[in-house]
């Protein structure tokens, strides 16, 4: 699928890019990876891992440049759009900003994908995009609207639109892991609200779903990973067991529960043994057998939020997980 091609990766210094790139190139061997984003130094570090690897180029550039955005795609064939404005307070004080990225940004990515010929393009998502109740979110249902809307957008050219949507990403930068393991020797740790739930994916987890996403998808779909819950005292406790907790309330924006699939989606919803796939709601495309292969409708009225989940990480499991992953965790 992905060997001997050229993939352009936007935002791809983030936490996703850094995972993404090496496996990559290590299970495909593609002709080149592009990494593309404006931030000089974390180019100039990521490039330290890549010396002497041909495959692996290094484009300056923003998702708001329509030009530059030209140029960096001329004879790509796939497209990882990771690039997003994402952390929570940030959009809500800076919305602007939040909005020509996450928003423009991807309509700029659509034009010039299929102005260029790109193949397949799978776009990250995120939780916070179902049923938004702060503007990171808001930005992204957006987004997720143009990329899957981007298929018949593209009229008679061959590119097509697709969406992966998880949740929380362990050990990313940003994430709460590394925030409590930096501040564990304090001898408290500051919990938003003890009924809180978060989804848990590792960056492996996520990069084999854009996998297959791109080995999958005809347009459209938005791809939701089956994965594990846990209560944020339960992350608390294993990574600082017997540490002290202290409440300071849910941040503005902040959701109480994780959500990627919600009731109105459900009539569009696809459930396959280990994902789950939203189909497209306009053409009728919710009903087309190729998108739908093997999968069997969810019920009505289902949700898939990260309270009701099914599965659960234990707090034993997560403390194996940082003890195998610790000395990436948060750098990436």
């Amino acid at each position: 699928m992905l060997s001997n091609k050229s993939i352009l990766v936007t935002g791809g210094t983030g936490s996703f890019g850094n995972t993404f790139v090496p496996m990559t190139l290590a299970k495909y061997n593609p002709r080149r990876i592009i990494v593309y984003s404006r931030d000089e130094m974390k180019q100039w570090e990521m490039a330290k891992k890549f010396v002497g690897d041909p495959r692996v180029r290094f484009f300056i550039g923003d998702v708001r440049d329509r030009e530059r955005m030209y140029r960096a795609l001329d004879g790509v064939d796939y497209v990882v759009h990771a690039a997003a404005t994402k952390i929570v307070p940030t959009a809500e004080y800076n919305p602007f900003e939040c909005v020509k990225t996450n928003i423009i940004g991807a309509m700029n990515l659509i034009d010039a994908c299929i102005d260029k010929g790109v193949k397949r393009v799978v776009a990250l998502s995120t939780d916070k995009a179902s049923s938004p109740i702060n503007l990171y979110g808001a930005t992204k249902l957006a987004s997720d609207k143009l990329f899957v809307a981007g298929n018949s957008y593209a009229g008679g050219h061959d590119t097509r639109f697709s969406v992966v949507r998880y949740g929380n990403v362990m050990g990313s930068r940003g994430s709460v892991i590394p925030f409590f393991l930096s501040i564990r020797d304090q001898g408290e740790l500051p919990i938003t609200d003890e009924r809180m739930t978060r989804f848990m994916i590792s960056l492996e987890q996520g990069v084999e779903l854009v996998w297959h996403a791109f080995s999958d998808m005809q347009g459209g779909e938005i791809y939701v990973k089956k994965i594990p819950s846990m209560r944020i005292t339960e992350i608390a406790e294993a990574v600082a067991p017997g540490v002290k907790t202290k409440l300071v309330g849910i941040r503005p924006g902040e959701k109480l529960h994780e959500q990627m699939i919600g009731p109105e989606d459900a009539p569009h919803t696809y459930e396959y043994p280990a994902h789950f796939k939203i189909l497209p709601a306009i053409h009728n495309w919710s009903a087309d057998p190729h998108r739908i292969k093997d999968g069997a409708r969810v019920a009505e009225g289902f949700v898939y939020a990260s309270d009701s989940n099914p599965e659960w990480m234990s707090v034993e499991a997560l403390q194996q997980w940082i003890a195998a992953n610790l000395n990436k965790i948060g750098t990436l």
